[in-house]
This record gives C-alpha cells, sequence and structure tokens, in this order.
C-alpha cells in the first residue's frame, strides 16, 4: 500500500489503485483527529466535491465518517467549485472543508484537499500532521461511522447550497452593469467541471449575452484532461474564431480554480499575462493600491507593473497556500500564480477560477479595448516581456546527477552572468540582462520544469536552448 503524500494542492491519487474507499476513510479520520487536537472539531467541516466518478459518494462516506467522530458536516448537495467551498468555509466559520478534487488532472484522477479554518490551502505543518496520522492508520478500523439518516437527527449532517451566497461576495466585487452595458457576447466553456451553472449563470442574470459550450456533466471531461490550456480548449478556440459575434472566451478547469482566457480573434491568452493586466487595471480603473504576492514560477511582468505604479512585489513558492497566507493576512491587492491562478483583497485565499473570468469580462467592458490591445498598452508603458515553460524528460544518469549540479550553479549561463541565486522552490537564476531561469524538479516523475524570461521575443527561443543544455549537457 502507498504512503499518502500530501502535495501543493491536497492528496491526489488514481481511481482504484490508490484512491479508494478505505483510504479515504483513513484520511478522513486523520483529519477528524487532526481538527479535534486543535480543539475546533465543534465547529463543523464543509464536505464538497467536483464533477468526478463518485464523489458525492466519497462525500457521503466523509459525512459518516465525521459524524462518527461527533463532526457535523455541511454537505453540498452538488459538485461545487473549490472557491465556492472555500466562500463557504469561511462565511460559516467552520473549523474546515474536505473538497474531492483533483482539479485539472484527468479524470481518471480524484483527491482530497484539505482547507484549515483560514480558508486557503493548508499549509505544511497541517498536511505534514494528517499525513503522518493516516499513514500511521493504514490497514487498520480506525473510524466509526454512522448512517446519515442518524446523523441528520443528532445534527451532525446538513444539506447545503452554497451558490447564492457566492454570488452575493461576486456581485460586491465585480462590476456586472459595465460588462452587461458594453452589449459584448461572451462565450463560457466550464471543461464539463463543476463551474456549469456558476459562471454562465451569474453573467446571465446580469443579462449579458452568453454562448455556452461543454456545459453538461461528463465525468470523462470529453475524453481530456480539465485543464483550460491551449492545447485543451481548441474546440473553444474554433467556436470563437467562427463567431464574431463574441468578444471573449472565459473557461475553467475541472474544479474552477484555474482560467483561461481567449482574445476576440481566437488568441489564447498566458495566464501571465492576465495577472499583470488585472493588476494594473484595479490600481488604474478601480482605484485601489496594494501589493501583489506571485510564485517563483510567476512572471516578473507584474514586478513591472508593481515599480511602475509605485508598490511592491512579494515572491512566494510554488503553491498557493502561500499566496492565501498573505490574502488572509490581507497584505496584498492581489495574488497569482502562472499556473492560472488567482485571488484578490476581499476574497477568498484561494484560487478562483470564476473571478479571474469575471475581472477580465469587466476589464474589457470598461477599457473597450481587446486584450492583445490591452497588452501592447502595458508595454508601452512598462517594457516587454516574455515568459515560456517547458519540461526536460531526464535519464537515469541525469536526474542522478541534478542534485550536485543545482547545489554548485554556475557563474554564467552561455554569454549572461548569473547575477543572483534564489533557491525558495527550486532554482532560479536572475541574468545581467534582466532575463531569468527556473528549473524546478517534479516530485513525481524525472521531468525539470523550465521557466524561462526575457525582455524580447527573439531571444526567447535561444534562452530555454541555454537553459537545456544547462540540464543534459
Amino acid at each position: 500500500m502507498s504512503q499518502i503524500k500530501f502535495g501543493t494542492s491536497g492528496w491526489r491519487a488514481i481511481f482504484c489503485e490508490d484512491f479508494t474507499l478505505d483510504n479515504v476513510r483513513i484520511v478522513v479520520q486523520a483529519i477528524a483527529d487532526n481538527l479535534r487536537a486543535e480543539g475546533l472539531a465543534d465547529r463543523g467541516v464543509v464536505i464538497g466535491y467536483d464533477a468526478r466518478f463518485m464523489g458525492a459518494d466519497f462525500s457521503r462516506e466523509t459525512a459518516r465518517i465525521l459524524a462518527g467522530a461527533g463532526i457535523k458536516g455541511y454537505f453540498c448537495e452538488r459538485d461545487t467549485p473549490t472557491p465556492v467551498i472555500s466562500h463557504e468555509l469561511l462565511r460559516r466559520k467552520a473549523a474546515g472543508a474536505i473538497n474531492f478534487t483533483a482539479s485539472h488532472n484527468p479524470y481518471n484522477y480524484n483527491g482530497i484537499k484539505f482547507s484549515p479554518a483560514s480558508g486557503g490551502p493548508a499549509l505544511p505543518e497541517t498536511t505534514n500532521d494528517i499525513e503522518k496520522r493516516a499513514n500511521i492508520m493504514q490497514g487498520e478500523i480506525v473510524f466509526k461511522e454512522i448512517s446519515l439518516e442518524a446523523a441528520a437527527e443528532q445534527g451532525l449532517f446538513e444539506e447545503i447550497d452554497p451558490r447564492a451566497a457566492y454570488f452575493t461576495t461576486l456581485k460586491k466585487l465585480i462590476d456586472f452593469e459595465a460588462i452587461a452595458a458594453s452589449g459584448m457576447t461572451i462565450a463560457v466553456n466550464p471543461l464539463f467541471g463543476s463551474g456549469r451553472g456558476y459562471l454562465d449563470r451569474i453573467l446571465e442574470e446580469a443579462e449579458v449575452k452568453v454562448v455556452k459550450i461543454n456545459d453538461h456533466l461528463d465525468p470523462y471531461f470529453g475524453g481530456k484532461p480539465p485543464e483550460p490550456a491551449e492545447e485543451y480548449i481548441q474546440d473553444f478556440i474554433s467556436l470563437i474564431k467562427g463567431d464574431n459575434s463574441i468578444i471573449l472566451g472565459l473557461a475553467t478547469d475541472g474544479d474552477a480554480d484555474r482560467f483561461g482566457i481567449i482574445d476576440s480573434d481566437g488568441t489564447y491568452i498566458e495566464p501571465n499575462y492576465i495577472l499583470a493586466l488585472l493588476f494594473d487595471y484595479m490600481i488604474r480603473h478601480k482605484g485601489l493600491r496594494g501589493d501583489a504576492a506571485r510564485s517563483v514560477a510567476t512572471s516578473h511582468l507584474i514586478d513591472a507593473v508593481a515599480e511602475y505604479h509605485g508598490v511592491n512585489v512579494l515572491e512566494t513558492p510554488v503553491g498557493f497556500k502561500f499566496i492565501g497566507e498573505y490574502i488572509s493576512e490581507d497584505k496584498i491587492l492581489i495574488g497569482g500564480e502562472e499556473s492560472a491562478g488567482l485571488t484578490i483583497k476581499g476574497h477568498v485565499p484561494e484560487k478562483d477560477g470564476i473571478l479571474a473570468c469575471l475581472l477580465v469580462a469587466e476589464m474589457v467592458a470598461v477599457e473597450k479595448k481587446s486584450l492583445q490591445e490591452l497588452l501592447a498598452d502595458l508595454y508601452s508603458r512598462v517594457g516587454e516581456i516574455h515568459t515560456k515553460r517547458i519540461n526536460i524528460h531526464l535519464s537515469p544518469q541525469l536526474e542522478a546527477a541534478l542534485p550536485e549540479k543545482f547545489a554548485n550553479p554556475p557563474e554564467t549561463i552561455g554569454d549572461h552572468e548569473i547575477t543572483k541565486v534564489i533557491q525558495i522552490d527550486g532554482n532560479k537564476y536572475l541574468l545581467d540582462d534582466g532575463s531569468w531561469l527556473l528549473f524546478r524538479k517534479s516530485g513525481t516523475e524525472p521531468v525539470v520544469r523550465l521557466y524561462a524570461e526575457t525582455k524580447s521575443f527573439d531571444a526567447l527561443a535561444k534562452l530555454i536552448d541555454l537553459g537545456r543544455e544547462f540540464i543534459l549537457g
């Protein structure tokens, strides 16, 4: 039996191999024991799930285990986006949330994401405790459970619909009147995931014209990973290219915590650029002010925007929990990751793809420009920055040699002097011309993720080649 291991967004595993009812029961009991140790069990737990196979079944079993431990479960009545679960957790001041999701992973994965009372992803000290408790319990019957009927009679089970309260919060953060007044048609693609009936519905309630695609429940996600990356949403891009009335395309991933944005001509806009555009827009047009937080792997275009407006940027390891902590502490205006995660001041300390999409819609409506025009305008003020990520697959020999290579970084890469080495997550080399390279070893496969950024599009391919040569040479 494999060890249970929490990654940056919870414990994920393949159905019927490690993700089984027995292991789920153990992890849920470990969470219950953690909450009891923290003295929080009497505040209850929000239980949710995404559109994957057996999500509701795993969630009902969770409610039974929690009830057996004397902890009330607030059970979401349908598959629910991750940010909505986080919002409900905070609204109810619950002890935590247990969310069955594998986010953008393929259909054959599922996972448990635990959020503590703060509302964001659990920090390592919490997940390490849950891991330890769960792995000790493997192979034993360490829980008791009661029926949902008995749990309800004892006040330990309640079905909830968190959508209305979440919509109330979004209406305070987004200018829906401006979006509707623009008269634009917006295409929405929830990728068969739990964003169905959220992004599309709140726009329709605001009397915005919406065209929908992939908006029915399909646990197979149409045969592709439910990730709104360019390679997986070609049908969406084709729809927008073929319909001149559509001004903007908005997509969310399997649990609606990530976003994908398509311009009016069908051009996919990288999340890095969206983060910087929204940061700039919030300061210039919404009259807000504050610092930003980004992961070490995220574009420095955000830094250029911050410098232009006289604010600061905080750099974090990869994993939205670190950004979420800054939101919880009210230290930043906006936080984001290059992997299409974003949240803002006054909202949940968790990635929210629905919010991100709505902010983009508002920005386009208010600015009355395409996203590419807005990006060109931003470049004219802060300078051009271009970024890209690739995966480098390693032989066993290269993988074995990697730790020593990273422990002894060179003084130069190609003709560029390394001016600074940042090792908060992987190895990031800042170069003398303002460009940078980041190398992050995958924790699950023989792969190095290479991130490269330059101020010239033509120089980007050369920099990637230098990064690849450094790893493979």
